[in-house]
């Protein structure tokens, strides 16, 4: 029985690797066409040709114009003198993605000449800078440098509903719950979300279940992350790990007067957690990791890819493989999944409760449809895929610097993510609790087991104050 059980495994996993490379291949030729139609769209919508990420052209920069300059030990261009971006702060992967057919061909994956050996999105001489030309448009629509029509925003593809597109642009949106009697909180907690959702995640499961004597100490912070949600969604921003955590610091830790806090993160969450914690070592009393997406680098490997392969393997089963593997290697495929999803949210969201006789709430609805595509691609591959080095370096300073708790949660069917993500990061912070919960995947780690959580949350709590 074992051996035909193993046979019979190895049978669908050839039959999986068969049936993905046809479909790939597909997607890979779809996306080439999609790259066409989608540009004649943009200037017919927009009165301007849009640069894409998946050629590799790029512009040369006259001096003046474009300066790369170093700060601190890091490489910043700037466009204008007024905007700027740190080169770290860029995925390669947003650019060097190889088909199914050259990556069958080639062992490693094609050098691009905007590798990260050249800085990530820049290559300098003394005589001239290039830059990604997609990333050029995004930097002098925002500078304003009269020659670059700036992105409108909300584009053409994107939803222009008010929540979609709050009035306030210039701070995320905030759910803040203070102690019932109105008295002063002792501490604070941070929920996170993770990557396409909302801060709905945290309010509509874990936050009412929070006791009254827990929330008679302390103030309970929920954040629609910058590009989801409620939260602004600027067309021209790059979505990097430093424009989400300086967002979340003027929104919530200089706006509230944020003194010593917990953070509670999940997925994605979890990398911008860490951050947050690096950044205010004295402030933070314990972190709470939920599914973190932390794959640890093989030698000889770039970390970008590395992450990006792990994350998104092209393969269609299981079906959340699929899907993040769409989301990550196929730019205006996505596009179009979004323009189906994400502009139309309202009528799905409507057709949903009226299948279901209104009797389901429509939260986790709400946070994956809130999006725009700028959002996600940008904030998938610079945050997740680009922060392969950024997080092993968090995770040393935690380990080394930071005396809180961390403790971390993965369901043992997350499909996504593996358990051994968790692993991973107890093994860089050895005093980390990983703590496994059968028969949950990625995202009923929490929903389905919310009242757990929140009670398990508070003794995390209680145990710094004891």
């Amino acid at each position: 029985m074992a051996a035909a059980r193993s046979a019979l495994a190895s049978a669908g996993r050839a039959a999986n690797e068969a049936v993905s490379f046809v479909v790939f291949v597909l997607l890979d030729a779809l996306e080439v066409l999609l790259c066409g139609v989608y540009k004649v769209a943009d200037y017919v919508a927009e009165g301007a040709w849009r640069p894409c990420y998946c050629s590799s052209s790029a512009e040369a920069a006259a001096p003046g114009k474009i300066v790369v300059s170093e700060r601190g030990g890091s490489k910043v261009v700037s466009v204008l003198s007024n905007t700027k971006v740190h080169l770290e702060d860029i995925s390669d992967t947003l650019y060097t993605r190889p088909s199914v057919l050259s990556s069958t061909a080639a062992t490693s994956p094609p050098s691009s000449s905007y590798s990260s050996r050249c800085g990530g999105t820049v290559r300098a001489s003394a005589s001239a800078v290039t830059v990604h030309s997609a990333i050029v448009q995004i930097l002098r629509g925002k500078a304003g440098d009269g020659e670059h029509k700036p992105y409108p925003s909300p584009r053409w593809s994107d939803c222009h509903c008010a929540n979609c597109n709050p009035a306030d642009t210039d701070r995320l949106f905030v759910h803040v719950e203070g102690p019932p009697d109105g008295g002063a909180a002792e501490e604070d907690v941070l929920f996170i979300h993770g990557f396409i959702s909302s801060s709905g995640f945290w309010t509509e499961t874990v936050l009412p279940h929070v006791s009254r004597e827990a929330r008679a100490r302390r103030r309970l912070f929920a954040v629609d992350l910058l590009g989801f949600g409620r939260s602004p969604k600027p067309a021209d921003s790059l979505y990097t790990l430093r424009e989400h955590v300086e967002m979340i610091e003027r929104s919530v830790i200089e706006r509230y007067k944020v003194g010593p806090f917990h953070i509670v993160a999940h997925s994605l969450g979890s990398i911008l957690a860490l951050a947050l914690a690096v950044k205010y070592p004295a402030a933070v009393r314990s972190i709470t990791l939920v599914a973190p997406p932390y794959f640890p680098v093989p030698k000889g490997e770039t970390g970008t890819q590395h992450v990006l392969r792990a994350v998104a393997p092209r393969r269609v089963w299981p079906a959340i493989a699929f899907g993040a593997s769409v989301a990550c290697w196929y730019e205006h495929l996505g596009r179009t999944v979004s323009i189906l999803l994400c502009k139309n949210h309202r009528l799905w969201e409507l057709a949903f409760r009226v299948f279901t006789l209104y009797r389901v709430r429509t939260y986790l609805m709400d946070g994956f449809f809130c999006h725009t595509h700028i959002a996600s691609w940008h904030t998938l591959h610079n945050i997740i895929c680009g922060s392969a080095g950024k997080i092993e370096q968090c995770l040393e300073v935690v380990r080394d610097q930071l005396t809180c708790g961390v403790t971390i949660y993965h369901g043992s069917d997350d499909e996504l993510l593996p358990v051994s993500c968790s692993y991973a990061v107890q093994s860089k912070i050895p005093r980390a609790s990983v703590k496994v919960i059968d028969g949950r995947d990625h995202v009923t780690i929490v929903v389905r087991r919310q009242k757990e959580l929140a009670r398990e949350l508070e003794e995390i709590w209680d145990t710094k104050r004891t």
